[in-house]
């Protein structure tokens, strides 16, 4: 340990009742203030790199900024640029900026040090989302661990891969590897273990966390990985050919010339935020939301995938790891607002709704098999009112359940023998309905809203929830708290 480490946790200790408690960071001293709910002390909108602009603004991170004067580290509510939705969970006070790359850490109020860091990946298709959007302070009251939370470029910004210098491709993924590697640097100013560090995530964020586990540029600088809906196997994790989709979202910007690369490099370049975050993607039928993860083309710069994750799981080539895998029943209810539409379209044409990482000889190939595949969800009704049941089921496997467990094989059979696979299907009363029947679901991600502060999107009060999924939270909890800790998922009765 450095004796500069030493003398800021003795500083710590001494400031331990005040409402402000400062860090030195490799950046320069960090000042965090009291959680005015929770016995700890948050740390928001530190610069862990910095978002590059501009004509660069694809390009890997930059180094982050230095400071001698204290960091007053609160929130600010910076986010990345990305679509405006009206969803619940983004508050309207949030600050869009380019320069986006900031993380929060949130420390326990104890003397302890090395505690065991946990770092968690914001979810939202790659293409939405922040690193405020969840709150684990019940999950803290353990007071043995530090929670990281952070941002990272979204959607065109982090995801458009030409395979040129100055648009290679993963600049989402490499804001990611950057931030692990603050970690690696700062934590142990926080009173963090940099050699205990669990990486964790949801939905995009989960796909990420299993991309990172497979990725040479994050060797290292993670111990465990909490995988949570969703896989790097999916068809919206990774893009099958990322410059055609470039050329087709630049057409559909009224860009032409899109066979010339470097012309369809300078569209791009110069192209304002407004106009790259004008699509949110969220209406594909083909399970993906075009700019994400991507194999690159070696540019003679640092990269951050150069194989397909299927090739490197069936290879065993990387680096084996505790894993706790889990997915809810009902992932597929996070398209049953499209239904009312949909169900029409997919009787009409179901090869529309095949995920677009399938590949076909033939027109006729394709309308085989898809004529196989609704025949197997749906036999032979048409999709409707009476088997929307189907439609969850067929969304749940096609974007989220298939891919984890085909992962989960192919870990075991690389030789992982530290692999837990869980599926979570806990409902109560106030678990909505399934449009069109009397069965509730446990829906997207709903295993960590089981974590964190939540009992539902817009409700954020926990003592709000029933006594039942008061009791579920604390199991789950209690799983991830002992992964967290040991890597080990013991045997829970209840």
């Amino acid at each position: 340990m450095k004796w500069w480490t030493c003398v800021v946790f003795v500083c710590a200790a001494v400031l331990a009742d005040d409402e402000w408690r400062e860090v030195r960071t490799a950046q320069g001293p960090v000042r965090g203030r009291k959680h005015p709910t929770a016995d700890m002390y948050a740390f928001y909108n530190i610069p862990y790199a910095t978002a590059p602009t501009g004509e660069d603004k694809f390009k890997a991170p930059l180094p982050a900024p230095q400071w001698l004067e204290p960091f007053d580290a609160i929130d600010e509510g910076v986010i990345c640029p990305q679509p405006t939705l009206p969803m619940d969970f983004m508050p309207k006070n949030l600050v869009t900026k380019e320069n986006c790359l900031i993380v929060n850490v949130f420390v326990p109020n104890t003397k302890k040090t090395n505690l065991s860091v946990f770092v968690y990946v914001h979810g939202g298709a790659f293409i939405i989302g922040y690193g405020g959007m969840v709150s684990a302070t019940h999950l803290m009251e353990t007071k043995d661990f530090i929670i990281v939370t952070f941002n990272y470029r979204l959607g065109i910004h982090g995801f458009l891969c030409l395979g040129t210098e100055d648009a290679p491709g993963n600049a989402g993924m490499k804001d990611q590897v950057a931030l692990l590697r603050w970690v690696q640097k700062n934590i142990a100013s926080f009173g963090g273990n940099p050699d205990d560090v669990t990486l964790a995530g949801g939905s995009a964020g989960s796909a990420a966390v299993d991309l990172l586990l497979l990725s040479k540029s994050a060797e290292g600088l993670f111990h465990r990985v909490i995988p949570e809906s969703g896989g790097n196997l999916a068809a919206f994790t990774v893009q099958r050919d990322p410059v055609e989709i470039a050329k087709t979202h630049a057409r559909k910007l009224n860009f032409t010339n899109v066979d010339d690369i470097y012309a369809l490099e300078q569209f791009y370049k110069m192209a304002s935020i407004e106009l790259l975050t004008a699509d949110a993607f969220f209406d594909r039928t083909d399970s993906i939301f075009m700019f994400s993860p991507s194999v690159e083309r070696d540019t003679g710069h640092e990269v951050f995938l150069t194989e397909s994750p299927l090739n490197i799981l069936k290879s065993g080539n990387y680096r084996k790891l505790p894993v706790l895998y889990g997915f809810a029943e009902m992932e597929g209810l996070f398209r049953i607002d499209f239904f009312e539409f949909w169900k029409h379209r997919m009787n009409e044409k179901f090869s529309d709704f095949l995920p677009a990482d399938l590949k076909f000889d033939s027109d006729e190939e394709r309308e085989e098999v898809a004529s196989k595949i609704k025949k197997l969800y749906f036999g032979d009704k048409p999709i409707g009112d009476d088997n929307a049941l189907k439609y969850v089921d067929y969304f749940s496997d096609v974007f989220f359940a298939y891919s984890m467990l085909w992962a989960v094989k192919l870990h075991a059979e690389a030789g992982n023998n530290q692999v837990y696979l869980y599926e979570y299907s806990f409902v109560d009363e106030d678990t909505p309905l399934v449009p069109h029947t009397d069965v509730r679901g446990a829906d997207h991600c709903a295993q960590s809203k089981a974590v964190y502060d939540m009992t539902t999107i817009t409700q954020k009060d926990e003592s709000l929830a029933t006594p039942e999924f008061k009791k579920m939270k604390k199991i789950v909890r209690e799983i991830w708290h002992n992964f967290v800790k040991t890597g080990y998922v013991p045997m829970i009765i209840t």
